[in-house]
């Protein structure tokens, strides 16, 4: 008898046909799944929903609107039409192949319709409506829990009518078993049994996680709270992402009850049990350039080609151009937030590339405002404080949840991949302190904690702010005034000194920048980049920067970094502590960002001296430089070309690189 569209056996049949399409990768993925020799593994066989879509309208339709039940079906469609390729391999001696117990379909949906609003919401926009559908959900994990062994299935057989019949966990009695009061079995006829007896060896494993998956803040408003929701991963799902990660999750939403608790009321929490799961974080950039950005661009640094220094000045202008003049800062920012080039040796061995900045000052300096704009740069940001974080803090904590240990991302982690600001430095946690050291110059965090062991990904840029411990001394180092240790302090490339001292002279600028801004003719949305960059084309420019550009140093940058960094090591300064390989590491990062900033891929002696002089503004006492003047009173010069040509024949004075540049000319 054929069978019809009300038969599980007809929509498996056409599931088969269709992994079995040749047009299709599917049978590639299922000889590749027969050509291992473990059976007692789970497989993931993964199908695009858009082509299943194109294919057959209705098998799509049903897997999304009834994912619980269609989606077993497809289980076992990949589990027969696995059969199939395992009887054509067996023809062939070369191939060793080994019949598969466990074959899961995991559905990307990637480029379908259902990246939809109505499919894809925001995780803090779930409601019942989406309860029994193919949802997905994207967001970050804030919490991953230790891997645990589930009961998925057991047998009985009816002691009335002898035939056996499946029993599955109930998610919303929290995994517990309960038995049908009447025999589930209704072929030939109901035979009406209440007794069941479990049939031995018949119980089903399967690896089994929980993570907690919160929406990005990037995407809510001021004063919005963001949402999380608990995932649960099975089989091959399991220990695919760890706490800090991006991730698109897409499953089937449910419900179960909280746990019991005295005086608390019990509830139906939602759960989202994943059927695939996809760590995005080398995408998680989303900002469109287009071709005509770039030629923007391109057309910017050929205006700007005799004054290139001209140019970046005027692009330095746009960050944070409320806050008047502050030219050493902002260009601190600008280096920070591009970074350098990291490097990975012949052994393995790996030197960030991420750049870290400390801004220590006096209260009204400013130093929250560029906080929370580079925060805006940034597409990837978190925003805290010392003392303000969760109880995770900065790094990672382990957290009870349920009767549970499971590791908690702090800060740091959260900001894998992006930028962390933090303010009020100095008051962070104690365990903080002990952990933000690898964080930052290894950029990870090994854990170690309630039987928790692992490592997780630090790869960010660290923007700090503090104030000093009372009145700032000059004549003390920075480890007295600002209560964090040297090695500490040695992990920032550029530490920048603001200090409010009286200027009769820059009061009466600055004052008068401030008057300005507040009237409202004065106002302008010129997108003319020759004078100031809009923040969304500044944001751009960035992200361009980092993607497209890798620097290298030549002979002459080479030459002024190495004479600084043998003069500074002779000479005794305050900051001896700083003055070691991470200095000379700081020096390329710095050199190699400033190069990207000038849109090249060449570190020339240019960008070599602009990093000399970012390192000479963190010193309260310079080998090189007679003056060290307040970073809070530096200002954008007219002519910064010609200002930039006296600093560079001052320096390679002392530096004593004149000769060795000359015998390079006459080599070349």
């Amino acid at each position: 008898m054929m069978a019809t569209a009300d038969d599980p056996e007809y929509w498996t049949q056409l599931m088969a046909t269709y992994l079995l399409h040749p047009e299709s990768d599917h049978s590639d993925q299922l000889r590749s799944i027969s050509s291992s020799p473990d059976f007692n593994l789970h497989f993931p066989l993964y199908i695009d929903f858009a082509e299943l879509l194109d294919y057959d309208p209705r098998i799509a339709h049903l897997i999304f609107s009834q994912s619980n039940t269609y989606l077993q079906l497809f289980d076992e469609a990949a589990l027969r039409t696995h059969r199939i390729v395992l009887g054509e391999m067996a023809g062939d001696e070369k191939n060793t192949v080994v019949e598969k117990k466990y074959i899961h379909v995991r559905i990307n949906i990637s480029g379908s319709p259902l990246e939809c609003p109505e499919t894809f919401p925001s995780i803090g926009r779930v409601r019942v409506q989406h309860r029994g559908i193919l949802l997905t959900l994207k967001g970050i994990v804030i919490r991953s829990g230790a891997i645990k062994m589930h009961e998925g299935e057991r047998k009985y057989m009816c002691h009335k009518c002898k035939n056996s019949f499946t029993v599955h966990p109930e998610v919303e009695a929290r995994n517990s078993i309960s038995l049908p009061s009447i025999c589930p079995i209704q072929k030939p006829k109901p035979c009406g049994g209440t007794k069941f007896q479990y049939v031995e060896n018949t119980i089903v494993c399967h690896d089994y996680q929980e993570i907690k998956v919160q929406e990005s803040t990037q995407v809510l408003g001021v004063g919005a709270i963001p949402r999380s929701i608990l995932v649960i991963l099975k089989d091959d799902l399991v220990d695919v992402v760890k706490a800090g990660d991006d991730v698109i999750v897409t499953g089937l939403l449910t419900a179960r009850w909280s746990p019991e608790l005295k005086d608390v009321r019990c509830d139906l929490d939602p759960v989202l049990i994943a059927n695939n799961v996809r760590r995005i974080n080398e995408l998680k950039s989303e900002i469109d350039i287009s071709d005509a950005i770039v030629m923007k661009f391109k057309q910017f640094w050929d205006h700007f080609k005799d004054t290139p220094l001209k140019g970046r000045n005027a692009i330095l202008r746009g960050i944070c151009p409320q806050i008047f003049g502050l030219f050493t800062v902002k260009l601190a920012v600008a280096l920070t937030l591009i970074g350098g080039v990291q490097h990975v040796d012949a052994s393995g061995t790996r030197v960030r590339g991420e750049s870290h900045l400390l801004l220590v000052g006096d209260p009204g300096t400013g130093k929250s405002q560029f906080l929370k704009f580079a925060a805006k740069l940034s597409n990837r940001s978190v925003i805290t404080t010392g003392l303000g974080s969760t109880s995770a803090g900065l790094t990672v904590t382990a957290v009870k949840d349920g009767g549970e240990w499971m590791l908690e991302a702090g800060a740091l982690v959260l900001a894998d991949g992006g930028l962390c600001c933090i303010d009020e430095f100095d008051s962070m946690r104690e365990h903080d302190r002990a952990t933000i050291h690898e964080a930052m110059e290894q950029q990870t965090i090994s854990v170690a904690k309630a039987g928790l062991v692992t490592t997780l990904s630090t790869k960010t840029t660290v923007f700090g702010a503090t104030n000093p411990k009372g009145h700032y001394d000059p004549d003390q180092p920075l480890s007295v005034n600002t209560t964090l240790s040297g090695p500490l302090l040695s992990r920032f490339d550029i530490v920048l000194v603001l200090l409010d001292t009286k200027n009769p002279e820059w009061d009466a600028v600055v004052s008068s920048h401030i008057l300005s801004e507040a009237e409202p003719d004065r106002t302008s949305n010129d997108e003319d980049l020759a004078n100031i960059w809009p923040l969304s084309t500044l944001k751009r420019y960035i992200h361009y920067l980092k993607e497209k550009f890798r620097p290298v140093l030549t002979r002459e940058a080479e030459t002024v970094i190495s004479s600084y960094y043998q003069l500074q090591r002779k000479s005794a300064t305050d900051n001896a502590a700083r003055t070691t390989v991470r200095m000379l590491e700081s020096l390329i990062r710095l050199a190699q960002a400033h190069a990207r900033l000038m849109f090249r891929n060449e570190v020339t002696r240019l960008d070599a001296v602009t990093a000399i002089l970012c390192i000479e503004s963190s010193m309260t006492t310079s080998a090189i430089v007679d003056c060290i003047g307040n970073a809070l009173h530096s200002n954008f010069t007219d002519n910064p070309d010609q200002e930039y040509a006296k600093q560079e024949r001052l320096i390679l004075e002392k530096l004593g690189c004149n000769d060795n540049f000359s015998d390079m000319n006459m080599e070349d």
